[in-house]
């Protein structure tokens, strides 16, 4: 049985693992199809298929991308599998959405300041390196000056809404990031439907406007899940005709989430891998 995991993340965006050290550790615990999701950029993609070459690894790379959209007044996450890395509209839509990541955390960091943590954004920049800067950049920062025992804890005190380094986002809508994904040949899939605080009423609204302007699948299957919840998002993905994905959402080693680890799809879900199976026929 093909083990796949359709969510992850690099040191390009806000994993903790470089991508040798996601791909080996993808291969070591018997992953045989892996999608590395970043945030908003998909610099991981080329390095991840020179190393799976010059390694010989038994790993099929899904490229692919996880992008933040504004829609109503939530933040979805759209994962985009099986795109062209170089299309010209996702390309374009990236960039824009890196440029409003920075801005964003410049806000965070002059927000913060103003209430005595001096010189944070410039701490979260170094952490981040070469990736595109996130919150989670902020929140290992604060974590570092012992503002808070972990990340979670700074989320909650400084990062979460109307919090003293909340900053609103402003990323493109859902419709954007679908034309792009589409323009780069590739599948739009809703991000951890169940973690967005919403009722189950707004999550039929979300997902039936989300089929309705051209999205194909939904992520159904998590590590840290209860089967309830597996077995209900499974039945909306038939409810409005979305495949269905699974993945770890890994950013790092945890004892209790893991690549590949407890990601089955509920009985009669078709697998979004079907989407690029089909089109490698034509």
């Amino acid at each position: 049985m093909i083990k796949y995991d359709l969510h992850s993340h690099t040191t390009f965006s806000d994993g903790r693992l470089t991508v040798p050290q996601l791909l080996e550790r993808a291969t070591e615990k018997g992953v045989d199809v892996l999608a590395i999701t970043d945030h908003d950029t998909t610099a991981a993609i080329q390095p991840a298929k020179a190393y799976i070459e010059q390694n010989n690894l038994a790993l099929e790379l899904i490229p692919g991308v996880e992008i933040s959209t504004r829609w109503e007044s939530f933040e979805i996450h759209i994962v985009g599998l099986a795109v062209d890395p170089q299309a010209e509209q996702l390309s374009e839509l990236l960039a824009s959405q890196q440029a409003k990541r920075e801005a964003r955390a410049k806000e965070i960091g002059v927000r913060l300041a103003k209430r005595g943590y001096e010189g944070v954004y410039e701490q979260a920049k170094e952490l981040a390196g070469d990736a595109e800067i996130t919150r989670a950049h902020f929140a290992a920062a604060l974590v570092e000056r012992g503002v808070a025992k972990n990340i979670q804890g700074v989320f909650k005190k400084f990062l979460a809404r109307n919090k003293t380094g909340y900053v609103p986002s402003s990323w493109c809508d859902m419709a954007t990031a679908i034309n792009a994904i589409k323009a780069a040949g590739g599948i739009s899939v809703v991000a951890h439907p169940a973690r967005y605080q919403m009722s189950n009423k707004w999550l039929r609204k979300l997902l039936q406007e989300f089929a309705e302007i051209g999205g194909q699948g939904m992520e159904v299957a998590q590590p840290q899940q209860a089967p309830s919840e597996r077995q209900f998002l499974g039945q909306l993905s038939r409810e409005f005709g979305l495949l269905a994905s699974q993945g770890s959402d890994f950013h790092y080693p945890m004892p209790w989430l893991e690549l590949g680890k407890n990601l089955y799809l509920p009985k009669d879900c078709q697998g979004v891998w079907q989407f690029w199976e089909e089109n490698e026929e034509c």
